[in-house]
């Protein structure tokens, strides 16, 4: 019997019994919809990831003094960092392009008859390149504004709505009170959006450095140093160099550990790179479980299939059927299931995928790799789950299948 003839005597069998062979399919269908749409989420999480570590900045390093741990709990370090270290590293430095104190602290916020408590930082001018915001409406302070200690302000994008302000425009030159103190609005940031994890940088309000340390503060501790390197590829070198300035400064002799500690935005994205990725082949994992739920079902429809048919081999084979013709046969019928079975479910995966994504307004990315990854599985569960039944198959005696009833 001819391979081809082999293969339109198995689409015929699955024609003739149209409801068993789409109730078998079913399990399939199910089981890679659920793969792609869990692998969906699991790769919307883990961009949506790299999109807020990018917003912060590629180049960026953050120093922040180390925690010491006191009969196991973790407590601030006595030494802390403060603007001598940032002028340190401003003056002897050689891979950093910005240097960017900060300090912050959650406040009363008052303007005309509206109040609310939110995060004011006192920050450098440069604190838009290194931080990756940018201007919406009026500008940002000058370094000379900062020297100066003025009492100027720049609003986060969500403060105009917080203290319904008329607009952004509207409150350029206006006045807004923090700590019972008059500051001039002089910019709006552009919004950032919700960085999770990394804050709500919309809800700040931005003023000079040297006005909240002398004027709101009242302290030389930093909350946090943040540096820019020149270049991505300056990244290891700067954070080494950065290393071995501040243990100078801070007269750190050698073999004892650093009162202080660096981390880089790839850190960051690093760790929660392998979060997320670990995330998706969890859920992944989980919705492989229904796959396998549907391959035992294809053997079982299978077997039972061959029992039914066994008079139907018994003739074929009396006919000149070798034993490869019926292997063949059941095997494409198992493989034909799955494959469709797996083009369904791969449709009704990305159709889940985007609902997710419009309704709840998750993040869900329908990779290539994960289709292909879901036909590649759902076929290799017909081989597999199909072999038993058509060795069966094929394994009859044709005289006894003759017989049978």
């Amino acid at each position: 019997m001819l391979f081809f003839e082999v293969v339109r005597v198995a689409f015929e069998s699955l024609r003739v019994n149209k409801m068993r062979s789409l109730l078998t399919m079913l399990g399939i269908v199910i089981g890679v919809a659920a793969v792609i749409a869990m692998t969906a989420l699991g790769n919307g999480a883990s961009k949506a990831v790299q999109d807020r570590i990018t917003a912060l900045g590629t180049r960026l390093l953050q120093v922040d003094a180390a925690r010491q741990l006191v009969g196991g709990i973790a407590v601030q370090n006595p030494v802390r960092m403060t603007e001598t270290d940032a002028k340190y590293l401003r003056d002897h430095a050689t891979m950093l392009a910005e240097v960017e104190p900060q300090q912050d602290r959650t406040v009363q916020v008052t303007y005309r008859n509206q109040n609310t408590n939110t995060q004011v930082t006192g920050t450098t001018a440069n604190f838009l390149p290194v931080r990756s915001y940018e201007i919406d409406v009026g500008r940002m302070f000058t370094e000379q504004e900062d020297q100066a200690r003025r009492l100027v302000a720049v609003l986060g994008g969500d403060v105009v709505g917080m203290l319904n302000m008329p607009s952004a425009d509207a409150v350029i030159g206006d006045h807004i009170r923090i700590k019972g103190v008059q500051f001039e609005i002089v910019g709006v940031l552009k919004s950032k959006g919700n960085q999770g994890n990394f804050g709500e940088p919309d809800s700040q309000i931005i003023i000079p450095f040297e006005t909240g340390r002398f004027r709101m503060f009242g302290t030389p501790y930093l909350n946090d140093l943040f540096v820019m390197t020149a270049s991505e590829e300056n990244v290891p070198a700067a954070l080494v160099e950065v290393e071995q300035l501040l243990r100078r400064a801070h007269k750190i002799g050698a073999g004892k550990p650093d009162d202080f500690r660096i981390r880089s935005s790839e850190e960051f994205l690093k760790t929660l790179s392998e979060t997320s990725q670990t995330f998706t082949l969890l859920l992944a994992g989980i919705a492989s479980v229904s796959l396998l739920v549907g391959g035992i079902g294809i053997m079982n429809i299978m077997l039972v299939s061959v029992t039914e048919r066994t008079r139907e081999i018994g003739i074929r084979k009396a006919l000149g059927a070798t034993r490869f013709n019926i292997l063949a046969q059941f095997l494409i019928e198992a493989v034909v299931l799955c494959l469709f079975g797996g083009l369904l479910g791969a449709v009704t995966g990305m159709v889940s995928a985007l609902i997710m994504h419009q309704v709840f307004g998750w993040n869900t990315v329908v990779g290539p790799d994960s289709i292909l990854l879901a036909f590649v599985f759902s076929g290799t569960v017909g081989v597999l789950f199909g072999v038993w039944p058509a060795r069966r198959a094929a394994g009859l005696d044709p005289i006894e299948a003759l017989r049978f009833e």
